[in-house]
């Protein structure tokens, strides 16, 4: 197990940016040595700021030299990435920049909100869409579209990125991304019984959680910050000892994708919501295709499709993540896949989201060939090729709510 995050949460302040962030980078850092002498390794430290259009105005060539400050303030003070939150449906024209942001940038991330928990917002779908259409010709692999995903119903301080943002007026805080979808390969490997299997499981994130907890507690109490959790949604490396993938299977499947995958995603997910750890972002099955060995390849065989991943999401997944695409892959066919997300986030009241990469000029079935050291390639998938016309994507808001179950 590893922290894949200490990630950071403070509103920017572009016209104090030192002031106002060496404190936190003071913290960050001394919370990173904290954390390596208890044993565990800590992978980055990151920064998620406010969202981006509560307080980047002006021209395009403004707002993108801003950015760039603020990047460059960030990267110096010690920080691997920074976040600047998604855009919002009640500002639609906040969506319109993203590109460029993304193209102008190295390593900032960004978001676009598609649902909440009252509504999903078709015309944010397409806002989400036209970026990632967009966004997948900046460079030839397609590779920008890491940085920015569709966030359906997701609430702030997930460590995770691209969906970490802060909200403004609030005080300072941080929480932790893990990764530790090698504990439930080990667990769920070394185990007689599924009851054998979930207590092993929850023994080895709840003892990371009680060994590391009181460090974060101390000094957040000594630094003034909030903290706010551990998000121990079992994150993969893209090597089969720390495959998501290979836990499923380990439990019984004959192959992650085939009947059976559903109730081992449910399996997994229960587990998770029996953790004795405070909590903060998803919680839930990380199954990033790309950042996992085992799944690239279901995927690649054809026995992962985008509809399984969708399916296992309702059971508690953290939606679609580092998907390939066709580099044709058009601005509806996003849509499509984005809208049934959104309404799977917001009717089942929990948090997705939709990190998808079309890849210039590759077709279903071609080989990827990032290079890349959290990405394990694969074959690019299929989309169905299905679009939603009115009066679903033409509505304002399609005003939903968590189903409520009888009692």
């Amino acid at each position: 197990m590893k922290i894949r995050s200490i990630t950071s949460f403070v509103d920017p302040q572009i016209d104090h940016i030192n002031s106002k962030l060496e404190p936190i980078s003071e913290f960050s850092r001394e919370l990173h040595a904290a954390i390596e002498s208890e044993g565990f390794e800590v992978e980055t430290t990151r920064l998620a700021v406010s969202p981006f259009p509560t307080w980047l105005t002006g021209s395009l060539e403004k707002q993108k030299h801003l950015l760039l400050k603020l990047e460059t303030a960030v990267t110096a003070l010690g920080w691997n990435y920074l976040s600047v939150g998604p855009a919002d449906p009640h500002r639609p024209d906040s969506y319109q920049f993203i590109p460029a942001f993304l193209a102008s940038t190295q390593k900032v991330f960004f978001g676009g909100i598609i649902s909440n928990k009252r509504a999903v917002y078709p015309s944010a779908v397409q806002s989400c869409a036209k970026i990632i259409h967009e966004a997948a010709t900046i460079s030839p692999d397609g590779f920008a579209n890491l940085r920015f995903a569709a966030l359906a119903n997701v609430p702030p301080h997930a460590p995770f990125f691209p969906a970490a943002y802060h909200i403004s007026g609030e005080p300072a805080a941080f929480s932790l991304a893990m990764e530790c979808a090698d504990e439930a390969l080990k667990a769920f490997s070394s185990a007689n019984s599924l009851d054998q299997a979930r207590t092993q499981f929850l023994f080895a994130l709840e003892s990371a959680a009680d060994r590391i907890g009181p460090i974060c507690e101390r000094l957040a109490l000594k630094h003034d910050l909030v903290f706010k959790g551990f998000d121990f949604s079992p994150a993969p490396f893209p090597e089969d000892w720390c495959s998501l993938g290979m836990a499923f299977e380990s439990l019984g499947l004959e192959r992650i994708g085939s009947t059976g995958s559903l109730t081992a995603a449910a399996f997994i997910a229960d587990a998770l919501d029996d953790g004795r750890w405070l909590k903060v972002g998803f919680n839930g099955l990380m199954l990033a295709v790309m950042e996992d060995s085992v799944l690239a390849k279901r995927a690649a065989e054809g026995a992962l499709s985008i509809k399984d991943l969708m399916l296992y999401s309702a059971v508690c997944g953290t939606g679609l993540d580092t998907i390939p695409l066709p580099g044709d892959t058009s601005v509806e066919h996003l849509s499509a896949i984005l809208l049934d997300l959104a309404s799977l986030a917001t009717r089942l009241g929990k948090p997705l989201t939709g990190r998808l990469m079309p890849i210039p000029g590759k077709k279903v079935g071609d080989e990827t060939d990032f290079d890349f050291g959290y990405f394990a390639n694969s074959r690019v998938m299929k989309t169905e090729g299905q679009t939603i016309s009115a009066s679903l994507m033409s509505a304002a808001e399609i005003p939903l709510k968590p189903r409520k179950i009888p009692s």
